[in-house]
């Protein structure tokens, strides 16, 4: 698991390989990943935007941007969690996810941005 702390959220995020849905022999490979965001700070915050980048294996670098998440915009008020799952499809069998998600402090209407914590997706084969 990956965890990084960016203006009192932290989120962590638990990357696992789709075995089902993948089809190695097609270049398809599927992995889940499942975020945890907990308000550490004072003040109720929320999430508006998404921005992702993933990289494969083969250089392809891909840009995913948009509002919210898994079609939620989540408020969290102080002490509180939101966890969600989500999914990325890669035409190779490693690559690795990273970006920010902007965020609101509801009290001062003030907008930032927290950072998501690079995580590897690797297919368990390519371990050993």
């Amino acid at each position: 698991m990956e965890t990084l702390i960016t203006q009192g959220i932290r989120i962590s995020v638990e990357p696992r390989y789709l075995p089902k849905e993948s089809k190695p022999s097609q270049h398809s490979y599927v992995y889940a990943y499942h975020i945890t965001i907990d308000n550490l700070g004072p003040d109720t915050v929320q999430l508006l935007r998404r921005h992702w980048y993933i990289q494969e294996s083969n250089g392809i670098l891909r840009e995913v941007e948009g509002p919210g998440v898994v079609g939620r915009q989540p408020v969290l008020e102080p002490r509180q969690r939101h966890q969600y799952t989500s999914w990325c499809p890669l035409m190779t069998d490693m690559g690795k996810m990273y970006g920010t998600f902007k965020m609101q402090n509801l009290r001062t209407k003030a907008f930032f941005e927290v950072v998501v914590p690079e995580f590897k997706m690797v297919a368990p084969f390519k371990l050993n």
